[in-house]
């Protein structure tokens, strides 16, 4: 299975290409990558992003790389992410310095809820992040996310922040 492919007004939401690898290269190589356990070598940064990517054939979700649809420039990504040892599906995201504070990351994880709900029918998702990544943790609130402290991270101080999806339809 592969990424279906979704439109927001102003992105494409697709399935990840080895090209895309270079931008999370350059982001776990960088202090950027603090609050995602880096920074990383090369190799250890491949791991974790193939694993990513290799959750859509063995899971039905993973990572949609994010592009402007009038420029097709790679922005970011935004997906459900499942690891061996989270204890839930995570809504996360990633898009690089040039792309921050313009609201994509937010319009991606809206798009990327609406496609759960209808695709799984699943009642929530949840977002694990770092107590100190301040941006991440106000993103996950401004798009409808609330705090909850009974429901387990994946590290003991994250934050759980649960997104309810439905009211999405």
């Amino acid at each position: 299975m592969t990424a279906p492919i979704l439109h927001t007004e102003r992105l494409t939401l697709r399935m990840p290409i080895l090209a895309d690898f270079e931008y999370r290269a350059a982001f776990y190589a960088s202090d950027r990558s603090a609050w995602e356990d880096g920074p990383l070598p090369r190799a250890q940064a491949w791991r974790v992003w193939a694993s990513e990517v290799a959750q859509w054939p063995l899971m039905g979700f993973g990572p949609f790389s994010l592009e402007d649809r009038q420029s097709r420039q790679y922005l970011g990504e935004v997906g459900v992410y499942r690891p061996e040892g989270f204890p839930e599906p995570e809504l996360g995201w990633f898009v690089l310095p040039e792309a921050e504070g313009r609201g994509y990351a937010a319009e991606a994880a809206r798009a990327v809820m609406g496609w759960v709900r209808k695709s799984f029918g699943w009642d929530h998702l949840v977002s694990y992040i770092a107590p100190g990544n301040l941006r991440s943790i106000a993103l996950a609130l401004r798009i409808g996310g609330r705090k909850v402290t009974d429901r387990p991270g994946t590290a003991d101080d994250d934050v759980v922040i649960l997104h309810d999806l439905r009211g999405i339809a």
